[in-house]
């Protein structure tokens, strides 16, 4: 890893551009501070140099030309013990747009430099602060959408999915280390290496990246969302649940069949998860060109969802638009939705029963239902079991890293059960070592780097 920390001292607004009771321009760097006491003067007339990390002192931000720009609150975090390993200030002025950006150009003005895009949580990486992985969960923190995405995320921002890679690759490790000194070294006191022991450590690396790589599916879940389909023949409640699920209007609802002639879309939180909901138009065969349109549109978004909520109305039969549904149903996680079931049944539940596991009665224009929905999508999703501190992987590049590991491991099983020699087995185990360290960041690219922090906001 060949990525180094610029000398430049580094400044940027860190709290959202708008109109606010604070806005705060960070500065970090060698010269962060001696910065600091260019733009600040304090009320007591100390300077920010003479200052200890963690303190804070009340003054006012002046520009090159010595006039007042603002009231500022400078608090001061000494190197190593601060966010990025370096001198920090952060001054907290009034927010606004206006007044952040004159602050900002006063420090900029006494030496700073704008900061790049993530360069202040880089800058914690490459000293050291945190991991790759920890890094990671700081983006995932400020855009998370719901109780639990927030919870799971600062788990991995206090080291607990490192902690459990950690563990991993130093049992890998201390295999091929003894493996190695074993074979180069057979004249020494060394133990002797059997199958039984390798075996017995792959397996239990093996149990536990299994256990990290089933979290990925739930985890985006409750990060992304997950695409979702609302379908059924004209005039079932699909626009009333869509709207029951929003906890909004956001759907037009009649008596009329065929009111929903485009797809409709949303995104809800139901319990844990984020839904990406579309309503569409009931699918049916009909000569309007307008209403066509939007039942095609409903056929393809309905082979693109993740999952489908098939709404049934339990007054009436089944038709062939409705067994055409079930039979889409097959190919796509399925919650099957009996709404109206406040009126008498004609339909065939049994029928629906036989081709979708998870059956749900629903009343949506009464408001009944939505709790068994939460909990059936929870269950599908994932996340009923999910536990946000045993930590979870966050994105695609942890996803490949600890893939790619479980495959090496195997291949070190299969080695060992092929009767192939200790150093073919050692080749898997450093193939499963180096894909653990770039999930780190202890062994990674530079374009790796660049491209995990190339997300992050500018000021974070």
């Amino acid at each position: 890893m060949s990525n180094f920390i610029s000398d430049k001292t580094i400044a940027a607004i860190s709290t959202a551009q708008g109109e606010g009771g604070i806005g705060v321009i960070r500065i970090s760097g060698e010269q962060a501070v001696a910065i600091g006491d260019k733009v600040f003067c304090g009320v007591n007339g100390k300077k920010l140099s003479s200052m200890k990390g963690y303190t804070a002192a009340f003054g006012k931000i002046v520009n090159q030309d010595n006039k007042e720009v603002d009231e500022a609150v400078a608090l001061v975090f000494k190197a190593p013990h601060s966010y990025t390993g370096e001198d920090v200030v952060e001054l907290s002025c009034h927010g606004g747009v206006f007044i952040t950006q004159q602050v900002l150009r006063a420090v900029f003005e006494a030496g700073a430099v704008p900061a790049q895009a993530g360069e202040f949580t880089k800058r914690a990486f490459l000293n050291g602060k945190i991991d790759l992985t920890e890094a990671e969960a700081v983006i995932d923190i400020i855009s998370a959408k719901s109780r639990i995405a927030a919870r799971a995320a600062l788990f991995v921002k206090d080291g607990v999915v490192r902690r459990k890679i950690d563990e991993i690759k130093e049992s890998l490790l201390s295999l091929t280390a003894h493996l190695s000194a074993w074979a180069d070294y057979p004249e020494e006191d060394i133990a002797e290496v059997s199958d039984d022991m390798i075996l017995d450590v792959c397996n239990n690396a093996q149990n536990q990246l299994q256990k990290l790589l089933d979290t990925y599916d739930s985890g985006q879940a409750v990060k992304q969302g997950i695409d979702t389909v609302i379908a059924g023949r004209p005039n079932v409640g699909k626009s009333t649940l869509m709207n029951l699920l929003a906890g909004c209007d956001k759907s037009i609802v009649t008596d009329i069949p065929g009111t929903t002639r485009d797809v409709v879309e949303d995104t809800v939180l139901v319990g844990d998860v984020i839904l990406k909901l579309s309503d569409t138009a009931g699918l049916h065969d009909t000569n309007d060109m307008v209403e066509k349109i939007g039942v095609d549109r409903a056929r393809k978004r309905l082979e693109q969802c993740r999952l489908l909520l098939a709404v049934f109305d339990n007054s009436s039969e089944l038709d062939d638009e409705d067994l055409n549904l079930l039979n889409l149903a097959s190919d796509i996680p399925t919650i099957a939705i009996i709404n109206k079931s406040d009126l008498p049944q004609k339909l065939d539940v049994e029928l629906i029963k036989s081709k979708v596991n998870k059956v749900i009665f629903t009343s949506a224009a009464n408001g009944e239902g939505k709790d068994e929905i939460t909990s059936a999508v929870a269950e599908i999703a994932g996340t009923s079991n999910l536990n946000p501190s045993d930590g979870i992987l966050s994105n695609e590049r942890q996803r490949i890293a600890v893939s790619n590991a479980l495959k090496s491991v195997d291949e070190a099983k299969s080695a060992v059960k092929c009767g192939l020699t200790y150093d073919a087995i050692t080749v898997s185990l450093e193939d499963a070592i180096s894909e653990l360290l770039e999930l780190t960041g202890e062994k990674t690219s530079d374009e790796v780097i660049d491209r995990v922090f190339h997300n992050f906001c500018v000021g974070k």
